[in-house]
């Protein structure tokens, strides 16, 4: 063989090589092709089987072929088995949980069978709240291999209104399904709470007949069917009062301001003819269910092609009667549950009618504004509470950032006083004392707010009252020191606020859960004593008023102002941001000015035991006239206070109490009770009670300093003994037994009583007590001094102890004091200003009673008042007065039991004191 011959063999034998490597590689790449088409084959036909259900699949002619090929059985038997799988767990446990489901959200006569509840209408009302679930009928799944029944339910009102499309051969079953929603609804509330309206675009009467007798009570009104725009325009009016009415503290719905429904739910049924509505009526009908469910209407669409941009839950009922839902899905057959009995009908909207106006007619009582259940509200947002009622339905009052105060006016027996036992009762019930709290103060001569704290005769007192204050119409101070304990309460609030990087104060809670932040409502009767005269009070009242009305929304404080006539109180009308912070006006009969008159003369003929409640700062459409029950006869508000105050938490203390009537007992203050043995201090005097709302007691400080004396001015020795004597006993409780020497020098005949009992009190308490009369005061006076003086040069060897010199009635001895030594030619006089010069330094300090600011004059050097450096004056003129104190003294006009205190070393301008009653203390 040639070698060319050789090379040809060699390379056909190559290509035979090549060609059966290419032939096999091409074999493996077909037969991969065809495993995976069969394997996406199989998928896909998977996918067909699981995705419209076997049950369909095997009844479907265009799969039979694919069903009986060999290649999808596996397929097919995996789909058989794992449906009676999913159907077995289903079957176990699925009905029951959706039975509990269903009776959990839908309690009531939203599930129950209709011979439980049809013809009882307010069957769950109070005990059950707002159904999530109203029952349709009941369910199965399709194709399942053991069919159980489960009950079907939609959601309505506030979560989803209702769209039900039907079939000529329907139609019935869709309007009974309808009535029997409405019968449920009507049926599981009070009647007044839910209002019905009926427009079908077919007839003016018909639809829906049984639920007619709703007409007579205002539950159901049957609109023209030419004029669907007037139901669409009301049910927006609707909306938009609601919105800038009850929508005002943040809240996005009726449902989330919390507390009992004060705005009744309306439900429109629109039946129509399944064909489109006019372009104008779709889209206000649009706007309608987009803005509704937020203000609490309801739609149920009955045939009418709509497409909304809000929560609509959709039955679609086919001629054989079958129904489907969005709730449950395509592959759930609903069975609707069967019409309501038709003559059964009728005759429980005629109960739901009977029972509205027996409501409307009834004479409600106290007792009908209390909840079911008390504490069960949160004051976060705000505070609502009933105050009377119209027609049988509850008025509210509320309290909260953008009704932030409240203005009741009313004359003399037109019943305020019983509006504000019925509104702070309708409170107290609701909300529990950490969440409210009240400060309550009466500028009448009276004790309309002694109820609240323990007394006498009862000894219960009101959880939320924090501070009581009667009898307080001639202590204008007490109104100020109330308002300056709410503008402090306030900036310690808005500091909370600034730490936790928040505004008001529901966001402040939620941020501090675990901060004591309660909504304090201050209640001010007879408020217009504020305002009584042109001075320093007046000017005070209005700044402080004006601060805390202006910026105390935010923080929770509200006011709430009540007098028998607003009209000529110049500090509050003048000035506009006061005023216009008080959008609650409450208006008694003849009230004057509380409204905005003259647009607003409701008041003018509003009849005994009613008041117009008004949110809107006083406008005429914002008017709500209500009747007051009687919430001051025995067995009302008391009552509530005693079961109230049983229900107290145990560590909750007693209100403080300021009666102006009373002169304050040194025993019982806190003030007094916290002393005790001061040791290388300075003890503390109390000379009487501050007129604040702590109830302080004022204090001068016994330091070794120049001016560490005290004088008491006035012509009554009760005054001046309650001073002295509340002074020397304060001294007494901070030293020990021995520790201190009292002096008592007694110069006035109607004086020796107290100092007697003084002086008795104070060697009870172990101490060293000298009593010496008017023949003894030059001694004293002498002996005092020369000590001091002795003690200045050092010719005493051992510090002085602690002396006090109790004086009373100085002046009287003024003529043997004028009388010189013959041998020093000093008087006593003289003696006399050493001790009140030099004296404090030495430990030695006077406590005593001048009868008159100029007889205390005469006892000191001429033109030098600061060695006496804290005094009361009591039935002294304020310009006598100007000598020792700043110019605000001038305005002080003297008052029964009542001292004008300064200490110039403390204080920039005055306190007005009560004297202490030391009467029976030891």
């Amino acid at each position: 063989m040639s070698r060319r011959d050789e090379r040809r063999r060699r390379i056909e034998g190559s290509f035979e090589e090549f060609r059966k490597a290419v032939a096999a590689a091409l074999g493996n790449a077909s037969r991969e092709h065809r495993l995976l088409a069969d394997e996406r084959a199989r998928d896909m036909f998977e996918v067909i089987l699981r995705g419209d259900g076997v049950d369909r699949a095997l009844a479907d002619p265009l799969l039979a072929d694919a069903l009986a090929n060999p290649l999808f059985e596996q397929q097919l038997a995996r789909a058989l088995i794992d449906r009676v799988e999913a159907f077995r767990e289903w079957s176990e446990r699925g009905p029951d949980q959706l039975t509990a489901l269903v009776d959990a959200a839908g309690a009531g006569p939203a599930s129950w069978p209709p011979e439980a509840w049809l013809g009882a209408p307010g069957a769950a009302d109070g005990g059950e709240g707002v159904p999530e679930l109203w029952r349709i009928g009941t369910g199965v799944v399709r194709g399942a291999p053991e069919p159980q029944r489960f009950p079907v339910a939609v959601p309505l009102l506030d979560h989803s209104h209702l769209h039900v499309s039907s079939t000529h051969e329907s139609r019935a079953a869709a309007e009974a399904l309808v009535e029997g929603l409405l019968l449920r609804v009507l049926s599981h509330f009070q009647p007044g709470l839910v209002h019905v309206h009926v427009w079908d675009v077919g007839q003016l009467t018909g639809a829906l007949p049984g639920l007619y007798p709703l007409t007579r009570a205002g539950l159901l009104t049957v609109h023209d069917p030419a004029r669907l725009h007037e139901l669409l325009d009301e049910l927006s009016d609707h909306i938009r009062r609601v919105h800038t009415g009850v929508l005002t503290e943040g809240h996005q719905s009726v449902r989330a301001v919390g507390g009992r429904r004060t705005e009744p739910w309306r439900v429109a049924v629109l039946f129509g003819n399944r064909q489109p509505l006019r372009e104008e009526h779709q889209q206000q009908l649009q706007r309608v269910a987009r803005n509704g469910l937020a203000a609490g209407i309801q739609l149920f669409i009955v045939d009418i092609p709509v497409t909304v941009n809000s929560p609509i839950e959709t039955v679609t009922i086919a001629a054989d009667q079958s129904a489907t839902c969005t709730m449950t899905g395509k592959h759930v057959a609903v069975a609707l549950d069967p019409p309501l009995p038709r003559a059964q009908v009728p005759r429980a909207c005629a109960a739901i009618a009977d029972q509205r106006e027996e409501r409307r007619n009834r004479l409600s009582t106290f007792a009908d504004l209390l909840p079911e259940r008390f504490w069960r509200e949160d004051s976060s947002a705000g505070v609502l509470a009933p105050v009377g009622f119209l027609e049988g339905e509850p008025v509210h009052v509320g309290l909260g950032d953008t009704s932030p105060h409240a203005l009741i006016g009313g004359p003399s027996g037109s019943g305020k006083t019983n509006f504000l036992y019925a509104m702070l009762g309708s409170l107290a019930a609701r909300y529990a004392p950490d969440e409210l709290e009240l400060y309550l103060l009466d500028f009448k001569e009276g004790v309309s707010f002694a109820q609240f704290a323990p007394g006498r005769k009862d000894p219960t007192w009101l959880p939320h009252a924090r501070l009581v204050g009667v009898n307080v119409n001639t202590d204008r101070e007490f109104g100020v020191a109330l308002l300056a304990f709410l503008a402090d309460e306030m900036r310690r609030r808005a500091d909370a606020a600034k730490r936790h990087e928040v505004t008001k104060l529901e966001q402040l809670r939620e941020e501090d859960p675990h901060g004591h932040w309660p909504r304090i409502v201050a209640v001010i009767d007879e408020f217009q004593y504020l305002f009584g005269e042109r001075d320093q009070v007046t000017a005070q009242a209005t700044q402080l008023l004006e601060d805390v009305a202006r910026r105390g929304r935010s923080q929770g404080i509200h006011l709430v102002l009540s007098s028998q006539d607003v009209s000529g109180i110049e500090g509050f009308w003048g000035k506009s941001a006061i005023f216009e912070q008080f959008t609650v006006r409450i208006a008694l009969p003849k009230a004057r000015r509380v409204l905005a008159e003259p647009q607003n003369d409701a008041a003018v003929e509003l009849p005994r035991w009613h008041a117009v409640v008004n949110h809107e700062s006083g406008v005429r459409p914002g008017n709500e006239v209500a009747r007051i029950p009687d919430a001051t006869a025995r067995g009302t508000f008391d009552a509530l206070q005693a079961e109230l105050h049983r229900l107290r938490p145990a560590d909750l203390t007693e209100p403080i109490l300021f009666d102006g009537s009373k002169v304050p007992a040194l025993r019982a203050l806190p003030d007094f009770q916290a002393l005790r043995p001061v040791r290388g201090g300075s003890p503390t005097v109390l000379l009487g009670q501050v007129i604040d709302v702590a109830g302080s007691a004022a204090k001068v400080r016994f330091a070794r300093t120049p001016g560490r004396n005290i004088a008491v001015l006035g012509s009554l020795a009760d005054d001046a003994a309650g001073v002295l004597g509340g002074a020397a006993l304060s001294l007494a409780r901070q030293h020990e037994p021995g520790e201190a020497q009292f002096t008592l020098a007694c110069l006035a005949e109607d004086a020796w009583p107290h100092a007697q009992r003084l002086a008795k009190r104070l060697s009870d308490a172990g101490h060293t007590v000298e009593s010496v009369g008017l023949d003894g005061v030059r001694e004293l006076v002498d002996n005092t001094a020369a000590r001091i003086t002795a003690s200045m040069t050092g010719e005493t060897g051992a510090p002085l102890s602690p002396h006090y010199l109790v004086v009373y009635a100085v002046d009287a001895a003024h003529t043997l004091l004028e009388a010189k030594d013959p041998t020093t030619r000093a008087s006593g006089v003289d003696g006399l200003r050493t001790v009140l010069k030099h004296g404090p330094e030495n430990r030695t300090h006077v406590l005593g009673w001048w009868r008159g600011a100029q007889r205390l004059k005469n006892s000191l050097s001429p033109g030098v008042y600061d060695d006496i450096g804290a005094w009361i004056a009591f039935d002294i003129q304020g310009k006598e007065l100007l000598s020792f104190g700043p110019e605000q003294v001038m305005a002080w006009s003297p008052r029964p039991r009542r001292g004008l205190f300064f200490d110039r070393f403390e204080h920039s301008r005055p306190q007005v004191v009560i004297p202490f009653d030391t009467g029976e203390e030891t």
